[in-house]
């Protein structure tokens, strides 16, 4: 410096002990003008790289701008004018003799304005509203050039005048610029042309908000305050920021794992082919051995699998990277204020100390906490938004990998572990995130303290290291443990989700058979498990929370204790004590932190290989299935197929070679199991092609045999996502018979359809499966048995009208599997399968004369002879003149719609009319004109759109704060007492803690009056005795606590169960299941392990606070009058903070659920959604679905950001308030009294912060107890037994049945669906009940079984009035054989008798009688064979045998039949029938029919007909009257 200085003074000497500090003239003419433009030069390339990179686009020139620009240009010309004016002195005559430093500077200077001017510009042109660097710079040039400022005034007033008045003026000229600038620079720009902001109207305030908004998250308090005033809605949220949109962030991943896979799979391959020419290589020598080249086969088998996390890290490495630069920064500056505190005990202690330098360590703490804070946010902010942008994709990548993976794999993994894989592994990726940079920050965090402890106390530190260390094992172990417990914790509570799951859809068959106790012995079991285990976890944590909390303590009590004893000249004075504290509150951060990461880490490698396992699995290969347009007249050919359903199973199909000509009705008959539905999945490519090929032309369309529904409108499951046009609709709901169910709907077509369709019949939901086929126009339609759920009339009507030679469906190729006989005769070709081979093939004619299989399975069946010659003949008739019937359909839509423009087709529409005019064709014409007279008076009236009343209704959230009730219910569930006691010892523990620290500030205060040796027994011990009582009563609150919150756990399930089990049908009809399983599995866990440990954050955080400001108050009483304005600032932030957050949260927990129910509606129905092509629509769906879940997570995470800024400022208030009345009252104060405040006052910052955010959690938590109490008090049905009114243990002894004047309605408020009914049925008789869908038949019976109470009317069974008794006493005494046969996954003869009742003898008698024994016995586990979720393992056909089975076991002496025999061959329905016959002969048997056949001979048939009873007869006399019934047996050939 001696060579730029020239004469003058660098460093200063003695100018900081007197009471006017100054730097000197050398020092304030080059480093200070030197710093910002080091920086500036520094940071320059790196940001004009990064904005090369990132344009936002293009901000028109604004006066803001102009400005800045110009005086960025003055300010040049201002340092330039110095540089000349020392060239001007150089050259005066004599040369004044000029230090370098005087052409030096400004020359750096007015380089660095320049350069500031450039960036301006150049951030102006791409996109940069607000610059964070040029902010920066500006703040430190002003912050340099305050010390010239001050300095240059002092020493114009002490040498009365100003000598270089040129430099003085230039000097005060720059620092009013840079001033001016830095204040221009706080505001922001235009937002860029064309940008998001200016086309959305909700836009986040974050892109437009400036560097200092950014910073301390400013841009948030407009929703804080919004929130505040009235709870936020959906409206009221941002859009989502293009960058965080699954738009953007799925493709990103997948391609980094597509990368990956094709890596994997090359080296793979190279592996393969070095290995194979090693071995070849070395066995070819004398002396190579086979075992070496064994060894190396075997080797080669350890392929590399992709992995996962690479794909992860790049796709969202470099943002994170960002996050961990500004950790490192916070670290760094972590350990300046120990440093600052050290100065200003010894400030206190020396008394002759200037007072300036308290005040400036006042404010420098102040100022490095300040920047701490800002850092570690933004540093939050990044590992948030990545594990934001984690979670989307993990989301995305999950979903769209379900829809293509094979079905072996689904069977591998079940929805409910596909779901968790979407919630619980993705949430695990997105909180490992927040902590992941501790995996290095922490070590660096415990290198530095222990650095700065060791220059502090020397080797004694090393005792203090040893605990920590020690303590280091004992944390892991627990880590271990905890973890072990964890992962059987979540098995229990997969198992119970999944079982409770199951019992949820079918607890309309719990409720049938009264089998709820069983169930719920079930759940209470699993439950018991997990609460043990809970149990166990709650115990260790006690333990390591205890650790946890005498860490610090037991550290420095060892240190100290080494440390006076080691030397005898060793004191122990404030200094060191204090200083050393806050160092060990620093270490007590990471090495808590440290085996947390790790542990996370270790959960989120195993969510890792649960993700990976899954996206690895093998896909569905689009190549199964050859869709090429190839031009034969063959629309769907088979060559030699073998299918199975997984690649090491047994096939299923085997040999199997189809032709189906274009355009033609192909048949597909055989028995229950032999594979027709099989052969339907194959041509959908759904199964694994084991050899052979499949060739589809054109488009498919595929009815299930079960049919799919998703829970949206009625309309929009037929459309399926094809436009709407009004014409073709009208004809589609037509041909599907579905127009009169519209009337009978609430809301027409624009009914929402509930989960699974649980509003609709089972034959409207096969109809509405059968037009969204028909809707779609496709060349190929695969029905699988869309007839057997409808009555007999609606079959002939939809077979004559859809898929018949005559129907709309004609000249295209169908395939219909089916059982119904009464149609095979014409249709074009039938194809028989037998056991999984194609048994016969022709038409019915040829299969007939073949006298083959099929021609015994008809003449079983043959109902009558079906062929009357006449029917023949018409059917010829009618195939020669369907051609103008079928033009006309096609181009209706033109002759209603517009002026036919074309020439050819109006002539070719005038030839059809001439010919359909032709007069001796008059009932095609009459035919033709009905259509359209019909659709013409209808279209008007469905103009007019009704108001529609919403099925399910959308979940509630409670707005507002959570009641204080809410508080108390669960402290009641804990226990009233208990509660109090653990606040009390909470008291207790930090009461001790203040103590041992107050009494270490006497122990140092010793060190002053010289008598330390004498009492250093007596300080120690008493030390150590205040430390572990504390210690001590941590472990016994947390033991308390971890009773209390297992009581809590157990009761709040147990009402919950309670309830749902005595919960009526209706409520379960108009409730998602989705949203009562989140009851059970989000909220319990809330309440399991969430709530209790923020309960204990709480109360640890609020107590440390409290205690802090005691401290602070004692040492230094002027601080109460701080504490006022402080408190209210906090209790606002608090407030806004907790308002907003809430409700965000409730947002967020409320858009979540669609998308898993979303998600698990997929997985149900992907091979329908995979027929259509679908796929793109529903991933769009999804992420729209994920995106709208992230637009409210991303304001939360936001707030508490916000929060944090603004909670830890007045946290940092309080160490400058300390600092400055501990400096300001130095006299009075002993060193130890300062070190002690102010040590508490920087630990403060942390408790306010958790404090709020724990009172926030609190509130969102507790909300767990709220939704789960508001599901335990929902309305009850009946009770269960009414013990004094039990009916007889033989009760009903005839089974005689009566309903008077019976009237029922579904739910309050809706029409009744029967009305007034009155009949009197005896014991024994048959009865059939037949009627079209929602004439009210299924409901007839379910009032048999009180699932829907009377309205009015009662039902008498046997002289008991069921109305009167307990509904299992009922239920238990009637059997029904259920429309969809539901099984449960357990064994099978869990499936049949879950109460253990019966012997195995009678289960195999029941099962012999039902038929199913051979299939049974054919099973290595016989009996126990393991049904899997919903009975998938079986066919339908053999689930409604076991539901028989069930029948026969419980043989009471009523049984109803409701649509039993749907989904079964005639083999096995005449079966059915046959034991029905014989076994139930004495029994009363009410029959929902479809199938006339099966009731022509029963006693009497009843016919309802809009929920009235219409004919009540026997069979033969209905048929004689002509009435409904006589149309009915007309239709299906039996009259």
């Amino acid at each position: 410096m001696e060579h730029l200085c020239g004469q003058l003074p660098f460093w200063p000497n003695l100018t900081l002990r007197s009471d006017r500090p100054d730097l000197p003239e050398c020092f304030q003419l080059s480093v200070l003008p030197w710093a910002p433009c080091i920086y500036l030069w520094v940071v320059s390339p790196f940001y004009i790289l990064y904005l090369k990179r990132n344009s936002r686009g293009y901000i028109m020139m604004s006066i803001l701008n102009r400005i800045k620009t110009v005086l960025g240009l003055i300010l040049w010309i201002v340092c330039w004018t110095d540089l000349f004016s020392s060239f001007h002195e150089m050259n005066q005559n004599p040369p004044i003799p000029i230090a370098p430093i005087y052409f030096v500077t400004p020359l750096i200077v007015g380089m660095t304005m320049l350069l500031a001017t450039f960036l301006i510009q150049f951030e102006r042109l791409r996109g940069v509203q607000s610059s964070g660097v040029l902010f920066i710079f500006w703040t430190i040039s002003v912050l340099c050039a305050i010390v010239p400022f001050r300095s240059k005034i002092m020493h114009a007033n002490q040498e009365n005048g100003v000598n270089d008045k040129l430099r003085f003026t230039t000097f005060y000229i720059y620092f009013g610029l840079t001033l001016l600038e830095l204040i221009l620079s706080c505001f922001n720009e235009k937002p860029p042309l064309f940008s998001s902001v200016a086309t959305d109207p909700n836009v986040c305030p974050e892109t437009t908000a400036g560097f200092l908004s950014k910073m301390t998250f400013w841009w948030f308090t407009s929703m804080a305050i919004k929130g505040y005033k009235s709870p936020l809605e959906n409206k009221d949220l941002w859009s989502l920021n293009k960058q965080d949109s699954s738009e953007l962030v799925v493709p990103s991943l997948l391609n980094e794992w597509e990368v990956e896979k094709s890596k994997a799979q090359s080296e793979q391959s190279v592996k393969e082919q070095a290995t194979f020419t090693k071995t070849g290589a070395e066995t070819n020598h004398v002396g190579g051995s086979p075992e070496e080249a064994e060894v190396l086969l075997s080797e080669r088998k350890e392929t590399r699998k992709p992995s996962f996390l690479r794909a992860l890290l790049r796709a969202f490495g470099p943002y994170f990277l960002i996050g961990s630069a500004f950790k490192l920064l916070q670290d760094l500056i972590t350990f300046v204020n120990p440093q600052l505190l050290r100065m200003l005990i010894d400030f206190t202690k020396e008394k002759d100390a200037p007072l300036w330098w308290g005040y400036a360590l006042a404010f420098l703490m102040f100022g490095t906490s300040l920047l701490q804070t800002l850092i570690l946010h933004q540093h939050f902010q990044y590992c948030f938004v990545t594990g934001m942008r984690l979670r989307s994709g993990i989301i995305g990548a999950i979903y769209r990998k379900s829809l293509v993976i094979t079905n072996e794999a689904k069977r591998s993994s079940t929805v409910g572990e596909v779901v968790n894989l979407m919630s619980v592994d993705a949430q695990r990726f997105m909180d490992l995130t927040t902590f992941l940079n501790m995996l290095w920050s922490a070590p660096l965090q415990i290198i530095l303290a222990l650095f700065f402890l060791w220059q502090n106390l020397g080797a004694s530190v090393l005792a203090g290291v040893a605990v920590m260390v020690l303590l280091i094992p004992l944390n892991a172990f627990i880590a271990m443990k905890t973890r072990t417990y964890q992962v059987e914790q979540m098995k229990h509570k997969d198992d119970r989700i999944k079982l409770m799951n199951e019992i949820l859809n079918g607890i309309k068959v719990l409720k049938l058979y009264a089998w709820e106790i069983s169930f719920k012995e079930k759940i209470l079991q699993i439950r018991q498990k997990e609460l043990n285990v809970l149990r166990k976890t709650a115990y260790l944590s006690a333990l390591s929370t205890m650790a946890w909390t005498s860490a610090p303590f037991l550290v420095a009590l060892t240190t100290f204790a080494v440390y006076v004893t080691v030397d005898k000249k060793n004191i122990l004075d404030a200094e060191r004590a204090f200083v050393s504290l806050s160092l060990f509150n620093i270490l007590r951060f990471p090495l808590n932190m440290l085996p947390q990461v790790i542990s996370s880490i270790v959960q989120a490698s195993v969510s890792l290989k649960r993700i990976q396992d899954f996206l690895s699995h093998p896909e569905l290969d689009p190549e199964n299935v050859d869709r090429r347009n190839n031009a034969s007249e063959y629309a769907v050919t088979v060559v030699n197929g073998k299918f199975a359903w997984a690649k090491q199973d047994q096939p299923t199909l085997d040999n199997i070679n189809v032709m189906v000509p274009q355009g033609s009705l192909l048949a597909v008959v055989g028995h229950v199991g032999c594979g027709k539905t099989s052969l339907v999945s194959a041509l959908l490519g759904e199964m694994e092609k084991l050899e052979g090929q499949i060739s589809i032309r054109g488009s498919v369309a595929y009815v299930p045999q079960q049919a799919w529904i998703q829970n949206c409108t009625l309309r929009d499951n037929i459309l399926f996502g094809r436009p709407y046009v009004e014409q073709k609709y009208r004809c589609v709901l037509e041909a599907c018979a579905l127009t009169p169910d519209l009337e009978v709907l609430p809301g027409g077509d624009q009914t929402e359809i509930g989960e699974k369709g649980i509003n609709l019949s089972g034959g409207q939901r096969q109809r509405v499966s059968l037009a969204r086929a028909l809707y779609s126009e496709s060349d190929v339609y695969l029905l699988d048995d869309p007839l057997s759920a409808v009555d007999a009339h609606v079959a002939k009507h939809i077979f004559d009208k859809v898929i018949g030679p005559e129907g709309v469906l004609k000249g295209k190729t169908r395939i219909l599997v089916t059982h119904g006989i009464s149609f095979l005769p014409q249709v074009d070709n039938i194809l028989v399968l037998v056991d999984g081979r194609v048994s016969e093939m022709g038409s019915y004619q040829e299969l007939l004369k073949q006298n083959g299989a099929f021609a015994e399975f008809l003449r079983n069946y043959s109902l009558e002879d079906i062929i009357e010659d006449d029917e023949v003949t018409l059917s010829l008739v009618d195939e020669e003149e369907d051609f103008p019937d079928d033009a006309l359909s096609n181009h209706a839509d033109m002759v209603d719609n517009e002026p036919v423009v074309n020439e050819a087709r109006r002539q070719f529409m005038r030839q059809i009319s001439i010919m359909s005019n032709d007069p001796e064709n008059p009932k095609k014409m009459s035919r033709r004109r009905r259509c359209s007279e019909r659709k013409h008076s209808e279209l008007p009236v469905e103009k007019k759109e009704q108001k529609v009343e919403k099925l399910i209704q959308a979940e509630t959230t409670e707005t507002g704060r959570v009641k204080l009730k809410v508080y108390w219910e669960y402290m009641k569930a804990v226990g009233p007492l208990l509660s109090l006691f653990i606040c009390f010892l909470y008291g207790c523990q930090s009461a001790a803690a203040i103590g041992a620290n107050f009494w270490l500030s006497e122990w140092t205060n010793d060190a002053l009056q010289n008598r330390t040796r004498e009492k250093v027994e007596m300080r120690v011990g008493v030390y150590a005795a205040l430390g572990i009582s504390q210690g001590i009563l941590v472990m016994f609150s947390s033991f308390t606590l971890a009773l209390g919150k297992i009581q809590g756990s157990r009761k709040l399930h147990q009402a919950l169960l309670d309830n749902k089990f005595h919960t009526p049908q209706s409520f379960f009809d108009t409730t998602p299941i989705g949203r009562i399983i989140n009851r059970f599995s989000k909220d319990i866990y809330v309440i399991d392990e969430v709530l209790p440990s923020t309960v204990l954050m709480f109360l640890g955080t609020f107590f440390a606070s409290v205690s802090t400001m005691i401290v602070i108050i004692c040492s230094t009483p002027i601080f109460a009058l701080v504490i006022g304005p402080l408190a209210l600032i906090y209790f606002f932030v608090q407030r806004f903070y907790v308002a907003t957050s809430r409700q965000l949260k409730r947002l967020e927990s409320v858009s979540r659920s669609p998308i898993y129910s979303h998600f698990s509606e997929t997985i149900t129905g992907t091979s329908v959604i995979r027929a259509y092509g679908r796929n793109a629509a529903f991933v769009l769906l999804s992420d729209m679905k994920v995106d709208e879940n992230q637009k409210s997570y991303y304001p939360g995470i936001v707030s508490n950001r916000w929060l944090g800024v603004r909670i830890e400022f007045i946290g940092n208030c309080i160490v400058l308030f300390a600092a400055l009345f501990a400096a300001v009252g130095r006299d009075k104060l002993s060193p130890g009294l300062v070190g002690l405040s102010v040590s508490y006052a920087l630990q403060v910052t942390m408790s306010l912060n958790w404090m709020v955010r724990m009172t926030s959690d609190l509130e969102s938590n507790i909300v767990a107890v709220e939704r789960v109490k508001e599901y335990s008090e929902t309305q009850t049905e009946a009770p269960w037994v009414v013990q004094d009114k039990r009916p007889p243990p033989d009760w009903p002894p005839e089974g005689n049945v009566e309903f008077v004047d019976y009237s029922v309605r579904y739910r309050e408020g809706l029409d009744l669906v029967l009305r007034n009914i009155s009949l009197k049925v005896k014991g024994g008789e048959k009865i059939g009940i037949v009627g079209r869908t929602g004439a009210g038949k299924s409901s007839m019976t379910l009032c048999l079984f009180r699932l829907l109470e009377a309205a009015d009317g009662e039902i008498v069974i046997d002289e008991v009035k069921i109305s009167e008794i307990g509904l299992h006493d009922l239920r238990s005494k009637l059997t029904i054989i259920p429309q969809e046969p539901v099984l449960f996954s357990g064994s099978l003869r869990m499936n049949l008798d879950p109460f253990d009742k019966y012997s195995d003898e009678e289960l195999w008698k029941a099962l012999e009688q039902s038929h199913l024994k051979k299939f049974v016995s054919n099973q290595s586990a016989k009996l126990d064979l393991e049904c899997s979720e919903g009975g998938e393992n079986l066919s339908v056909g053999q689930r409604q045998l076991v539901c028989l089975a069930r029948a026969l076991l419980r043989k009471t002496r009523i049984l109803v039949l409701d649509e039993a025999t749907a989904a079964v061959d005639l083999e096995t329905d005449d079966l059915i029938q046959s034991t029905i016959r014989t076994q139930f002969e004495d029994c009363t048997v009410f029959t929902i029919a479809h199938r006339l056949n099966t009731i022509m001979d029963y006693t009497r048939v009843l016919v309802l007909d809009k929920g009235q009873i219409a004919e009540f007869d026997t069979p033969a006399n209905l048929i004689a009257q002509k009435g409904i019934f006589f149309g009915m047996a007309k239709d299906a050939g039996l009259a």
